[in-house]
């Protein structure tokens, strides 16, 4: 299938994991693709992986001024913007208790701060049949012991969704929220576990954990016109973990 063809696409924590895998997945759509991530060396070895079809931007989407400078240049060589993946997030365990000013900074940061100014700074690069697609998580939805910041975090980008489909009325431009459930990504490994995320998903009605390509499908139908009638939504692909 080539829903994505002349489109263009960015992904930010494009580098590894479920972001990664959009990429591909997109590119094999027909789309080029912007990645960005804060580990150059993380970028080159995607973009050797990816092929001609993409383009990396180093930066961090906590600072503004790299976001401007990701959009500046997708503006000069593309001069628009088709989709966009704000898939970029952080996170860490701390009990209520022990959570220290500096674990809420860097969440909030790059969860919440990121999402906002990535979104704001791309919309001007984006019409009619543009698609936003934020990575949420089921730890919004859910309760997780000892993973109140993140969880707190996901919870506002469900809340972005909600009220940017209200703010894009009239515009062309839809925003959904894609809600991973337990993935086997790097970073999932390095923060929970490797045998933590296995077992998480053996829990699920599904009954493995999920690969990040799992979830990149799901994010080509949103990023597609095959989910034309959906905007202020939140697609779970989760194993249905947060659906009993």
């Amino acid at each position: 299938m080539h829903r994505l063809t002349g489109k263009t696409a960015v992904i930010t924590g494009g580098g590894t994991g479920i972001g990664l895998a959009t990429a591909k997945r997109f590119i094999e759509e027909g789309a080029f693709v912007y990645i960005t991530g804060r580990r150059q060396e993380r970028l080159d070895t995607a973009i050797a992986e990816l092929g001609p079809n993409a383009r990396a931007v180093q930066g961090s989407v906590s600072n503004l001024e790299d976001l401007a400078q990701l959009f500046a240049t997708v503006k000069a060589e593309r001069g628009s913007l088709d989709i966009l993946v704000a898939n970029a997030g952080f996170g860490e365990f701390a009990p209520l208790g022990q959570i220290t000013p500096e674990q809420y900074d860097r969440a909030f940061d790059v969860n919440v701060k990121g999402v906002l100014f990535t979104v704001q700074l791309a919309l001007p690069l984006m019409g009619k049949g543009g698609s936003i697609i934020l990575t949420g998580s089921t730890t919004g939805s859910m309760g997780t012991p000892s993973f109140s910041i993140y969880s707190a975090t996901k919870a506002a980008v469900r809340n972005f969704a909600r009220s940017w489909a209200q703010d894009l009325r009239g515009t062309g431009i839809r925003v959904n929220v894609l809600s991973p459930g337990p993935t086997l990504t790097e970073l999932a490994e390095e923060v929970v576990g490797r045998d933590a995320m296995i077992e998480m998903g053996a829990g699920t009605p599904i009954g493995h954990v999920g690969a990040p390509s799992d979830i990149a499908g799901v994010a080509a139908f949103l990023a597609s016109s095959d989910s034309s009638f959906m905007t202020g939504s939140e697609v779970f692909a989760d194993g249905g973990l947060a659906q009993i």
